[in-house]
C-alpha cells in the first residue's frame, strides 16, 4: 500500500515520535533522571581541573545534553563537560582567564562546523577494530579510575556503601527491569545513610549547586588578532578532541543498538552545542562515554527524549532540589560508575581463547591504544597513536605479499620476471634488489599482470630497475599493466628524479 494510500491517523502514526509510546516513555524518562544525576559529580570534577567555580561545569553539562538532543546526530547518547575538553582548556583559563575560556569554546563549535560540513566524519572508517576496541577498554579504564580517589581516605562506611550499590544493581533486575537499577539504588544508599546519620562524602561537599539559570553573553576579551592567535590553537585542539571522543562514542552507540547514525550532523551538532555552550558561560564538552552507556546499555534507552531530560533534570535537580541532592553520598554515585566501566568493557577482547586465535598485531594494536589514552588521559592521543600502530602494522604485512619469480627463455636470450602483490612504498623499496642486474640476459621482461602499482615510490622504483639495465646496454620492457596501474606509471614515470 502506498503512503498516500493510508489514512490520516496511519499516516500520523507514521510520523509519531516513538517516545511517545507509554512504555519507551517510562524508559527515557528514567534514564533522563539517572543519567542527570550521574553527571552531577563528574561536572563539579571537571570544573575543578579548569579551575572554575563548580556551577560552570553543571551549566556546561545542562546546556550540551540539551542543545545536543536536538542537533545532534546520535540519538540517546549524552554530551556534557568532559575530562578530556577541561584538559584542552585549563592551560588557557589558568593563564588568560575565564574570558579567553569563553571565547575558546565558542570558537572551537564554530571550527567543529566547519569540520563537519568539510566531512572529518568520514574519516573514522580509516579506525580500524582493534583500536576502537582499545578505545572502549580504555574509557572503562579510566571510568574506572576516576573512581579510585573517592575510595581513598574516606570513612569506612563508604566501602560497604559501595559494595551495596553494586550488589543492587547487579540483583534488582532479576525482580524487575522497570525502573533503572542505577536509580534504585542511588535512592536506598541516600535513605540509609540520611535516616541512620551515617557521616559519608556527599555531593554537596564537591561544591555549591546553581541556584538559577545561565544568563547568555559574549565572552569579555577585547576582539582583537592578538585575542585571535591566542585562542586559536586550544579553539583548535578542543575541537579535534571533541570530535574524535565524540564520533568514537557515536560509532559504539551504533554498535550497541544495531542503528546507523548521522556522524556529519552529530560533528555540526557538537559545534553548535559548544557555541551555545560558551554564549552561556559554559567551558566547551563533548561525548560522554560513562553517561552514555547509563543511558543506553544499563537503562535501555534509544531517543532523543532521556539526552533532553538528562540536561533538564541536571538543572532541575540542582536548582530545586538542590538540599536533597547534596545529600547523595558520592558512595552511591561511585557503584554505579564501577558498574558502568564494568559494562563498558569488552571482556571478550582479553578472554585467553580470543587473544590465541586473533594476530599478535591486532592485540599489539589494542594494548598501544590502552596504554596512551591511560597514560596520557586523553583519547586523541591513544587513537591517533593506535591508528598510526596499526597502518604501520598493516603495511608491513602486505608489503610480504609482494613477490617475484623469474623465467628464463628456453635460448637464453630473454629472461622474464613476474610480479606479484601491492607495490607502494613499504614494498617498491624491496623490488629494486630482486634483480640480477650483472648476469641477466640483453633483454628484460617485467610482467606486473599480476601486480598492482599504489604510488610514486613504485614507479621510481621501477625507472631505478630500468635505469640500472640500461647502463648496463640491456632493454627492459614492461608488460600487464591494468588501467589504473598504467595511467600512474605513464603520470610519473621519468618524472622523479629530476635527471629528464
Amino acid at each position: 500500500m502506498s503512503f498516500s494510500a493510508l489514512s490520516p491517523a496511519a499516516r500520523l502514526r507514521g510520523f509519531r515520535p516513538a517516545w511517545l509510546s507509554p512504555k519507551v516513555f517510562r524508559t527515557e524518562l528514567l534514564a533522563g533522571l539517572v543519567v542527570g544525576l550521574a553527571l552531577i559529580p563528574e561536572a563539579i570534577s571537571f570544573s575543578v581541573i579548569v579551575g572554575v567555580d563548580p556551577a560552570i561545569g553543571l551549566f556546561t553539562s545542562f546546556t550540551m545534553a540539551v542543545v545536543i538532543s536536538v542537533v545532534g546526530g546520535r540519538p540517546a547518547m549524552i554530551s556534557a563537560a568532559t575530562g578530556a575538553v577541561a584538559l584542552v582548556v585549563a592551560p588557557l583559563n589558568r593563564q588568560h582567564g575565564f574570558g579567553y575560556l569563553i571565547a575558546a569554546v565558542v570558537l572551537g563549535g564554530v571550527f567543529q562546523i566547519v569540520l563537519g560540513a568539510l566531512g572529518v566524519a568520514k574519516l573514522l572508517r580509516f579506525v580500524p577494530r582493534s583500536v576502537m576496541v582499545g578505545f572502549v577498554n580504555s574509557l572503562a579504564v579510566l571510568v574506572f579510575m576516576a573512581q579510585v580517589p573517592e575510595l581513598h581516605d574516606v570513612p569506612w562506611p563508604v566501602y560497604p556503601l559501595v559494595v551495596g550499590g553494586i550488589a543492587l544493581m547487579v540483583l534488582f533486575p532479576c525482580v524487575t527491569r522497570a525502573v533503572p537499577a542505577p536509580l534504585v539504588s542511588i535512592v536506598v544508599l541516600t535513605a540509609i545513610t540520611v535516616a541512620a546519620g551515617i557521616a559519608v562524602p556527599t555531593v554537596g561537599d564537591r561544591g555549591e549547586l546553581p541556584s538559577s539559570l545561565p544568563v547568555p553573553g559574549l565572552p569579555d576579551v577585547p576582539f582583537t588578532t592578538d585575542t585571535l592567535t591566542t585562542v586559536a590553537p586550544y579553539a583548535l585542539a578542543m575541537a579535534l578532541v571533541g570530535l574524535m571522543e565524540s564520533l568514537m562514542t557515536a560509532k559504539l552507540v551504533d554498535d550497541i543498538t544495531d542503528t546507523r547514525s548521522s556522524k556529519a550532523r552529530e560533528s555540526i551538532g557538537q559545534g553548535i552545542a559548544n557555541i551555545v555552550t560558551g554564549l552561556f558561560g559554559g567551558m566547551g564538552g563533548c561525548a560522554v562515554i560513562g553517561q552514555t552507556m547509563i543511558n543506553v546499555r544499563v537503562s535501555g534507552a534509544r531517543t532523543r527524549l532521556s539526552t533532553f531530560l538528562a540536561g533538564a533534570f541536571l538543572m532541575v535537580l540542582c536548582i530545586v532540589f538542590g538540599p536533597v541532592v547534596s545529600r547523595i553520598p558520592m558512595a552511591a554515585l561511585v557503584a554505579v560508575m564501577v558498574m558502568v566501566s564494568v559494562a563498558a568493557f569488552d571482556w571478550h577482547s582479553i578472554a585467553p581463547r580470543t587473544l590465541r586465535r586473533m594476530p599478535a598485531g591486532e592485540t599489539l594494536v589494542m594494548v598501544v591504544t590502552v596504554v596512551c589514552v591511560v597514560v596520557t588521559h586523553n583519547l586523541a592521543v591513544g587513537v591517533v597513536v593506535g591508528t598510526v600502530v596499526a597502518m604501520v602494522i598493516f603495511a608491513r604485512r602486505v608489503a610480504r605479499l609482494a613477490d617475484v619469480t623469474t623465467a628464463t627463455d628456453s635460448g637464453g636470450d630473454r629472461i622474464v620476471y613476474t610480479v606479484t602483490g601491492e607495490l607502494f612504498f613499504a614494498s617498491a623499496n624491496d623490488l629494486v634488489t630482486r634483480f640480477g642486474y650483472a648476469t641477466d640476459p640483453d633483454r628484460v621482461v617485467i610482467d606486473l599482470s599480476a601486480a598492482h602499482i599504489w604510488d610514486a615510490s613504485s614507479v621510481a622504483a621501477l625507472d631505478a630497475i630500468t635505469a640500472k639495465y640500461e647502463q648496463r646496454g640491456k632493454t627492459v620492457e614492461i608488460v600487464g599493466l591494468n588501467e589504473p596501474s598504467a595511467e600512474i606509471h605513464k603520470t610519473l614515470s621519468g618524472e622523479l628524479t629530476g635527471s629528464h
